[in-house]
């Protein structure tokens, strides 16, 4: 074999499972179709990511989170959510929690700078980049590649991590369910002049959803997500009249407001394969689960999936057995599906529930807010729920 791991896609979650594959013997070769300077120094995209203890465990076990400036790690202490006009927020914070705080806002482009940081000094792991994958083969002996330069690899074992419109997903014959929400998210950053004290809000306004996310200093990240057809009016009013509407639609808690980045729009799809592996190839990332941004799970989904994944692999070679077999493929695709199905299906009907505007929806959303608030057990279970402070990795030894 040319390689015994070849994994197609250089975003978050491949590289996240490459480091995990890091150091056991195993000739790993990474795909992808920009180039390393861009891979190297990533732009910024809008998108910062909320994540949980067990995401920020396994960063710190690969050595990305000490590669993080600390102005670039800002701890959410609280949260609060809020449905339509009514002033009553289901509030979480950290009572009865020794942990530091609920989770953690990084942006994107940065975890994928300290990622690719961490991966390019790995002597097993190969970053190929410039070059797209043309076609994928596999069989019960091998999986083979080939790139658009004309090269061909085969391997052991063939991860696809290409976003959730995966090629490699529909080349190797798993399909997918799609579900296209008809709305758009718009993010961004923005300055205000009071301090929002490190508590995140998540605003369910009737035809629109606002998150209003703690940064450093007195910055927050920007999340709207509205119907596809307001997309072109969000984009293209001016940042002052955009500026007002954000602030008078969070009732100016704090204070004026202003834009410090560009705005990003991106269509909101959410995609759940129906298998995630098939021979000699499994699914890791978005490529096995694409989530709506609402219970900010996405990238938390695919760091604890390529960790998953890693630990079979590692429990293979432990055994002398072959890291492409069926069983080792199988174990951690039940495992994974077990984790992101109702996650997946339960963030969906989330969405639904809170942004139907009908008055029996907006009725049951109340009763629903205030049942979660004041029955304790159903309240931990939601928190521990989000931030990921009971889960079966968190006793488990560091896979690198």
């Amino acid at each position: 074999m040319d390689y015994d791991i070849v994994v197609v896609g250089a975003g978050p979650a491949g590289l996240s499972f490459a480091k995990s594959v890091a150091g056991v013997g195993l000739r790993v070769a990474v795909v992808e179709k920009q180039s390393l300077e861009s891979l190297a120094k990533p732009e910024f995209d809008g998108r910062d990511i909320a994540l949980t203890h067990l995401s920020v465990k396994i960063l710190q076990d690969f050595g990305v989170w000490d590669r993080l400036e600390p102005d670039q790690k800002s701890p959410i202490l609280e949260a609060r959510v809020l449905d339509g006009n009514s002033p009553y927020t289901l509030d979480f914070d950290r009572s009865g929690d020794r942990a530091e705080a609920l989770g953690y806002l990084v942006s994107n482009h940065a975890i994928r700078r300290a990622l690719f940081a961490e991966v390019q000094d790995q002597m097993d792991v190969e970053l190929i980049a410039d070059t797209t994958v043309e076609s994928v083969s596999t069989s019960a002996g091998s999986a083979s590649v080939r790139l658009s330069d004309g090269r061909e690899f085969s391997c052991h074992l063939l991860i696809a991590a290409d976003s959730r419109f995966s090629e490699t997903r529909r080349a190797v014959g798993i399909a997918a369910e799609m579900h296209d929400f008809g709305r758009v998210c718009i993010v961004c950053r923005m300055r205000h002049d009071e301090p929002h004290d490190s508590i995140a809000y998540e605003c369910f306004h009737y035809g629109r959803t606002l998150a209003i996310l703690p940064l450093t200093s007195n910055e927050s990240s920007i999340v709207v997500t509205a119907p596809m057809g307001q997309r072109g009016e969000l984009m293209t009013v001016s940042d002052e009249q955009f500026c007002s509407d954000i602030q008078d639609r969070f009732g100016s808690r704090y204070g004026k407001m202003q834009l410090t980045t560009a705005r990003f729009a991106y269509p909101l799809v959410g995609v759940h394969a129906k298998r995630f592996c098939t021979t000699r190839c499994a699914l890791v990332g978005d490529a096995a689960v694409g989530m709506h941004p609402v219970t900010a799970h996405g990238y938390n989904l695919g760091l604890s999936g390529a960790d998953l994944l890693a630990r079979e692999i590692r429990s293979a070679l432990k055994d002398d057995k072959d890291i492409g077999d069926p069983g080792v493929l199988h174990r951690y695709e039940r495992k994974h599906l077990r984790n992101t199905r109702p996650i997946y299906h339960g963030t969906n009907e989330i969405v639904k529930f809170f942004t139907d505007d009908r008055l029996p929806a907006r009725f049951a959303r109340s009763i629903a807010l205030r049942v979660a608030n004041n029955v304790p057990p159903i309240k931990r279970v939601i928190r521990n729920k989000l931030t990921e402070r009971s889960n079966r990795s968190s006793i488990l030894p560091p896979v690198v």
